[in-house]
């Protein structure tokens, strides 16, 4: 039976075929399953619609360009709520991301629905190096922004969101549409009050012989990262009495 409250909501741009095994496996374990193709020019639009028409528990939208995955989520979110969802469980289209985890991870936002769930990602042997640790410094900043709330991950995207706070935060601001999305979902979300659950999570970098699809640029995504922490850092300064209060347990 599909559910009335959580859904599975995968933002997908250009991604090859690999986001056909994504969505079925998304499917074996959910319903309902919708994605957000992102003004993708690789056909896959197409097929993922060709998909859906014979399943009645995974929707397709598909914006007219791209816009970025933050966007895309929104989006997402916007239809979500028009149809009483109260939660979403984000995930990449790429094949990174445990689908057999969902309904563990959905388990628990239906435990602590006030509360975010957020993916710790568990990396194999073959995971990039530089990936791997240069996580590391935002993950520090975003710890420090939120004064240690407890944020296992700031840029693991698989995780489930309460959909209304999140779409008051980025409805709020014109920030949050592209690669910076997930880190700074988290940190403002801290801020409002959400609370993290912290779940391990594996995570697949796929090889390009294997259908793995990149599209992360480490010279233009990385300056988007240090601006977003910038901003992030002046709104931490402005907060730091509320946030210091709520930590001690005053408020």
């Amino acid at each position: 039976m599909a559910s009335a409250s959580h859904l599975v909501l995968i933002p997908s741009y250009n991604p090859g075929v690999q986001v056909y095994e994504t969505v079925r496996a998304a499917r074996a374990h959910w319903a309902p399953v919708w994605v957000v193709v992102d003004g993708s020019t690789d056909g896959t639009a197409d097929g993922l619609k060709h998909m859906a028409a014979t399943d009645p528990g995974l929707k397709v939208w598909v914006l007219p360009e791209n816009q970025g995955k933050g966007a895309a989520v929104l989006h997402g979110l916007d239809l979500a709520a028009q149809h009483g969802f109260t939660h979403a469980l984000t995930m990449d289209s790429d094949g990174q991301h445990p689908a057999d985890l969902i309904p563990a991870f959905m388990a628990a936002s239906q435990q602590s629905p006030d509360a975010m769930v957020l993916g710790v990602p568990v990396f194999d042997a073959d995971a990039p190096a530089l990936r791997v640790q240069g996580r590391k410094v935002s993950n520090g900043w975003a710890n420090l922004e939120t004064l240690w709330a407890g944020i296992g991950d700031s840029l693991y995207g698989f995780r489930v969101y309460p959909v209304e706070p999140l779409r008051q935060v980025m409805r709020g601001q014109r920030w949050m549409r592209r690669f910076d999305f997930d880190p700074e979902a988290v940190v403002r979300l801290c801020w409002r009050g959400v609370r993290p659950v912290n779940l391990p999570a594996p995570v697949k970098y796929l090889r390009a012989d294997e259908g793995g699809v990149s599209h992360f640029n480490y010279l233009r995504d990385n300056v988007l990262l240090s601006w977003m922490h910038l901003r992030l850092m002046l709104g931490f300064l402005l907060r730091f009495p509320l946030l210091l209060l709520r930590r001690l347990h005053i408020l």
